[in-house]
């Protein structure tokens, strides 16, 4: 079984994840809504366990 590695750093609302290889993403949160670099879309975090997502 391999065992993966991913680390989150925030600096504030920035977010970096970094896996084994380096820095695979960033990201942006303000509130209920975020931004990742890697998809490039958008997410607001909506009540209960629901969130919509910009395709």
């Amino acid at each position: 079984m391999p065992l993966m590695y991913r680390k989150i750093v925030k600096f504030g609302p920035f977010r970096l994840n970094v896996g084994r290889r380096g820095l695979s993403s960033w990201s942006l949160r303000f509130g209920r809504w975020s931004w990742n670099s890697r998809t490039r879309r958008q997410r607001f975090d909506l009540p209960g366990p629901f969130s919509w997502i910009s395709r």
